[in-house]
């Protein structure tokens, strides 16, 4: 399915199971086949003297050493017998990320995974875990309150879209059990996310009720979900819903210059950028997809600084705007969530020194300015977060996530691209009046169970972004 070709690429990750790519060398360039970025196999001091895990344990903690962000907080040695496998490893140097003005450790990102599995995320197919290729059921749900369980997305190519299900359909019943409270998530998660099978039963929006039978299967996935022109009383908006930077970069670059190229036509105003549930992916999509958005003005101008540790200050390296396309708005509204990571908030970060950026959604965005590329170990690769970026006045210490201009519910009721959607009718109403809501409408608050349940929800889901890293 993959074939492989000596590339550059660095990723900026986060998902519960984080994930980002890169190697050493230029940009990430992407063959017909999305081959996965080549892995660094980094100096590192000494050679382990353990035997079996404990051996390559201990090879991943001196490759971290080399390479982690926080490396001057890391001990000298762990007891490398005590952990399990690279996976612990990685979750265990987490403690040691002090960021002035955080509490708690900064990092919740390093990780490790199975080549296998990485093989087949970072090139945009689906995977059930790292024991199966079997794919997934291409369904993403919601709370959208105590007990009220919803489709956030399915993915386009999907076995979940193929059976017609949609954003916003209800769900009443999952392989029998009807408890679907946030009490219940851990059962959600296995049995949605982790399961090749399932047999649920939906209320859709004309009140049916029909149970489904979903089966899991290997998919190349669809970023680009929806675009549209909406006309406003003000001129046009372009309306694209964007779901990851992840996938064959020369067919997510192709699909920017059709979607753009639509909007040019249409001659739209204003820009709407839905990234309510993008982890993120490969920096180097972030940085075609702001040439495409930032306004003519900022051309050659300063995008971003990429900055390592001391032991590799001379990567550092800074990208500059080169605008592509013909729409030139001063204006963007991204749509945004917790859901919302890595190279989505780099994408938004980049573009705050230049426009006039609004942010809408339900809460703060993830909360991840860093990123990381994968290093050979064993069977595995490791991925100790190595670098952070900052946009053109030196800001990117979003830890505690992008702040919303407008508290706006996530419109799980409603599917892609209906003008009543919360979030989608908050950018049309500022859009056209000023204002993000009607004289009737709160701000959104949501629950702390509903919170709670939607953050287990969303742990499983892949939030990623991926860079650049020159030597």
């Amino acid at each position: 399915m993959f074939t492989h070709q000596k590339y550059s690429a660095l990723f900026f990750l986060s998902f519960s199971l984080l994930i980002a790519s890169c190697k050493k060398g230029n940009d990430l360039m992407v063959n017909s086949s999305a081959a996965p970025a080549s892995p660094v196999s980094p100096a590192a001091p000494g050679a382990p003297t353990g035997t079996g895990m404990a051996q390559l344990n201990q090879a991943a903690f001196q490759k971290t050493q080399n390479y982690y962000l926080w490396n001057n907080q890391l001990p000298a040695t762990l007891n490398f017998g005590s952990y399990p496998d690279p996976v612990a490893i990685m979750t265990g140097i987490r403690q040691y990320s002090t960021e002035a003005g955080f509490t708690g450790p900064a990092d919740r990102w390093s990780f490790a995974m199975k080549k296998t599995e990485w093989d087949l995320i970072s090139t945009g197919y689906s995977s059930v875990s790292s024991s199966s290729s079997a794919g997934d059921l291409g369904i993403s749900v919601f709370f959208r309150s105590e007990g009220d369980l919803r489709v956030r997305l399915t993915e386009p190519n999907s076995p979940a879209a193929t059976l017609g299900i949609r954003r916003g359909w209800r769900i009443t019943k999952i392989n029998g059990n009807t408890n679907i409270t946030t009490s219940n998530s851990s059962f959600i998660v296995d049995n949605l996310y982790k399961s090749t099978t399932a047999s649920v039963t939906f209320l859709k929006p004309d009140g049916a009720n029909v149970e489904m039978s979903l089966a899991a299967t290997s998919y190349a996935k669809k970023p680009v979900y929806m675009d549209t022109v909406f006309t406003t009383a003000t001129g046009k908006a372009g309306y694209m819903v964007y779901n990851s930077f992840l996938g064959n970069i020369n067919q997510s670059a192709a699909e920017y210059a059709r979607v753009f190229n639509k909007f040019a036509a249409a001659g739209v105003n204003d820009l709407i950028i839905d990234l309510r549930y993008n982890g993120g992916g490969y920096v180097d999509l972030q940085t075609k997809l702001a040439n495409y958005i930032i306004n003519s003005s900022a051309g050659g101008s300063i995008m971003m600084r990429q900055i390592y540790n001391n032991n590799h200050s001379a990567e550092n390296t800074t990208t500059m705007f080169n605008k592509t396309g013909g729409v030139n708005v001063n204006r963007v509204y991204f749509i945004v969530s917790r859901s919302t990571a890595s190279a989505s908030e780099l994408l938004i970060n980049n573009l705050k020194p230049y426009m006039d950026v609004r942010l809408i959604g339900a809460s703060n965005t993830h909360g991840k300015p860093v990123g990381y590329f994968p290093i050979e170990n064993g069977e595995w690769y490791i991925f100790p977060v190595s670098f952070k970026t900052v946009n053109k006045n030196g800001e990117g210490n979003y830890y505690g996530g992008l702040i919303p201009t407008a508290l706006v519910a996530d419109g799980l009721d409603k599917d892609w691209g209906d003008v009543t959607e919360a979030s989608l009718a908050s950018a049309l109403n500022n859009i056209s009046s000023g204002n993000f809501r009607s004289g009737s409408e709160s701000v959104y608050n949501e629950s702390y169970n509903t919170a709670r349940g939607n953050t287990e929800l969303d742990e499983s889901m892949l939030k990623i972004s991926i860079g650049k890293k020159n030597n």
